[in-house]
């Protein structure tokens, strides 16, 4: 009965696909593909990579409703974001083409996706755990997300979690930040709402001089807000990792190598920069250290 019930949610996610993503969609990506490697080396006969290049595309779990991580353009109809263009750059890399296929995966369905081989990989700000590594091999991280600082557009003073001292800092209740926030400013007033849209008022409104929440939420609040700013870094750890089918270390190696080599020739930093980095304030970060 189980199973079932697994192949009907499987068949119901696949129903909900963002479909496929051929050609890309405009000026950003055609850059970054200018720039992009293909792998030359050899293959295993029967591997994830045999696979995918004779699929001719890439198999992606993700999410297609993401400000600047992976949002599906309503005009061009591509996927765009860091998570998305991540994905095409992969899907490049291994079949030589930025052929993907997304198919919507939440919280429930990602494990069960590609534990039955219906997508290769999963690219959707999935935070590396130790109890879902028990069930997930994860490449990466390839992004170390966090608790980060937003603040009302124009705001001078704050640019790094020390500054948050003697401030009326907004954080949502019950969540991370409010610790972060101790210990990284205890002098200041912690004021805590009940969610990020409350959060979001109470900072226009200036109940507070920053809202300190993780960055992923922050960064989809400015993509849509134009009165926010992200300011730093985050400040806490929580690393993403692309999900891959569990005990795949062939393939996770393989994921692994490539973001090693994006990092080092600038084309991580690139991909920062023409998404997150269009809302986020700074330097551009160095990408994390893979198997960190």
């Amino acid at each position: 009965m189980r199973r079932l019930f697994v192949a009907a949610l499987l068949l119901l996610v696949a129903g909900c696909s963002g479909g496929e993503n051929a050609v890309p969609g405009g000026g950003k990506i055609d850059a970054l593909l200018a720039k992009a490697p293909v792998y030359s080396g050899q293959v295993t006969a029967g591997s994830a990579v045999d696979r995918i290049r004779k699929r001719g595309k890439l198999l992606i779990g993700g999410s297609q409703d993401a400000p600047l991580l992976s949002q599906l353009d309503p005009i061009s109809g591509e996927l765009t974001g860091f998570d998305a263009y991540l994905g095409k750059l992969l899907a490049h890399y291994i079949v030589g083409s930025p052929r993907t296929e997304l198919l919507s995966a939440t919280s429930e369905t990602r494990e069960p996706l590609l534990a039955n081989g219906t997508v290769d990989v999963i690219i959707q700000t999935y935070t590396i755990t130790p109890q879902r590594a028990e069930r997930v091999a994860f490449a990466g991280p390839y992004y170390q997300s966090g608790q980060s600082i937003a603040v009302r557009k124009g705001t001078s003073g704050i640019t790094k979690p020390a500054d948050l001292a003697g401030k009326t800092v907004i954080v949502g209740a019950n969540t991370p930040g409010v610790k972060a926030v101790r210990d990284a400013a205890p002098t200041a007033q912690i004021v805590e709402f009940g969610s990020d849209p409350e959060c979001l008022t109470a900072l226009k409104q200036g109940r507070g001089e920053a809202y300190v929440q993780d960055q992923a939420i922050l960064v989809a609040d400015a993509a849509k807000d134009g009165e926010l700013q992200l300011v730093g870094e985050p400040f806490t750890e929580d690393p993403y990792g692309i999900g891959i089918r569990h005990g795949d270390a062939e393939f996770t190696e393989f994921v692994d190598d490539w973001l090693r080599e994006i990092g080092k020739s600038g084309l991580w930093q690139e991909v920062w920069k023409q998404t997150i980095g269009t809302v986020v304030t700074g330097d551009v970060p160095s990408p994390p250290a893979i198997a960190s």
